[in-house]
């Protein structure tokens, strides 16, 4: 994404903020284009680093509506401040919540099949020598080794992904705290 583009989705995102606002974030995000020219970084990798303009433009808002209401305590501020929070809210309510609860479901099943795929891999293992199965034993305990290791495979990659969207959460929430921190200290 080029820095026109992002700039023209932050403006359209926060359109209906007061023009000095409005001026001033804009000026600040045009500052970190130029700064990161300056130091050599392209348009797209800065775009990148600041993340979707349109959620960009939803937590703008609601800051913008909670510093509002700091300054001036008046029913039009409140509402400013509770329309803002409540549209950065109602993505997570309704979009991410059901999604990150079908994510963690599957994860614990990808988790679950792999405890019990390493189950079998260590049964076969250990019972399949036993058991005169086709290849004998050689191939009972190549096969039991390779069940293991495969479940025991699954199993890091699933537990890295979680790791990885458990570091998305985190960064979320820091996000949503950044934006309630004014309030939440007075």
């Amino acid at each position: 994404m080029t820095r026109i583009e992002f700039l023209d989705k932050l403006c359209q995102g926060l359109r209906g903020l007061p023009p000095a606002t409005l001026k001033e974030i804009m000026a600040d995000y045009e500052a970190h284009f130029k700064d990161a020219a300056a130091a050599g970084r392209n348009e797209s990798e800065v775009a990148e680093a600041l993340g979707d303009p349109t959620r960009l433009a939803r937590e703008l808002r609601a800051e913008a509506g909670v510093k509002s209401w700091d300054e001036a305590k008046t029913p039009s501020s409140a509402a400013t401040a509770i329309i803002g929070i409540l549209g950065l809210g109602a993505l997570d309510i309704l979009v991410l919540l059901p999604l990150a609860g079908g994510v963690f479901g599957t994860l614990i099943g990808i988790f679950a099949a792999a405890i019990g795929a390493f189950i079998a891999g260590g049964t076969l293992f250990a019972a399949g020598p036993f058991m005169g199965l086709p290849g004998g034993v050689f191939a009972s305990l190549l096969a039991g080794c390779g069940v293991m290791l495969g479940s025991a495979a699954i199993g890091a990659l699933a537990l890295a992904l979680t790791i990885w969207l458990v570091n998305g959460l985190v960064w979320f929430a820091r996000l949503h705290y950044r934006v309630l921190k004014p309030a939440l200290e007075s």
